[in-house]
């Protein structure tokens, strides 16, 4: 009997870690659509919950209050998943394949070629953490962490420019940081694709051009 029952509560306990963890991918999509359709400010928790089909305590228990609930929106999004949020920036198949490559044009072709997708997703999102953090201090905190964590990813990717003897001559570590910072930004993507009406291709093409233009040797 024993024997029998030992499976048993090993299958339950893993069918509730894959139930927790679909509810809560649920229930972050859930946040990530309600934000954007109704700002910060009206987008409540029992919304979030209804959209979700989960009960408000669930979501409580979920993430820290509204803006714990729009950081792993945003987190998600950035990502491209609430279960990819976890995994290292350098281990994503993107960023692996983009260290690998030996050519530094196509090097920044291929870190170009990611931004359409994580600013599609991420925009909106920033959009609303932006407008709120105008009222909210735990909000302007939030916004600050995410502009000081893209400078910081920046500069880990001119470092490598540098070490792999990419960037021109003249053009140190930091000031190539500051300019892919400075055109990468997502208010760039949305200024060029949702205010000017550029293909998410054509935003592509400009920024892989641009950068190239501005950190490498000419050819």
């Amino acid at each position: 009997m024993s024997n029998n029952a030992t499976p048993k509560r090993r299958y339950d306990a893993t069918r509730r870690r894959e139930q927790a963890a679909q509810t809560r991918v649920a229930i972050v999509a859930a946040a990530a659509k309600v934000f954007v359709e109704r700002g910060y400010a009206k987008a409540t928790i029992g919304a979030i919950a209804a959209a979700a089909g989960v009960a408000v305590e669930t979501v409580y228990r979920s993430a820290a209050g509204k803006a714990g609930l729009l950081n792993a929106a945003v987190q998600a999004a950035l990502a491209g998943g609430v279960e990819r949020s976890d995994v290292p920036v350098e281990r994503r198949p993107g960023i692996r394949a983009l260290i690998e490559e030996p050519d530094p044009r196509r090097k920044l072709a291929l870190y170009a070629a990611t931004q359409p997708g994580v600013h599609g997703r991420s925009a909106p999102l920033m959009a609303v953490l932006a407008e709120a953090a105008g009222s909210d201090p735990e909000l302007i905190d939030l916004l600050a962490s995410y502009d000081e964590q893209r400078l910081t990813g920046m500069r880990r990717f001119a470092a490598h420019l540098a070490e792999t003897g990419a960037l021109r001559p003249g053009l140190t570590v930091e000031r190539a940081a500051d300019i892919i910072w400075t055109l990468q930004a997502p208010d760039v993507y949305t200024a060029l694709v949702a205010k000017r009406g550029w293909l998410p291709e054509e935003y592509r093409d400009w920024l892989a051009e641009t950068l190239a233009s501005a950190l490498l040797p000419p050819a």
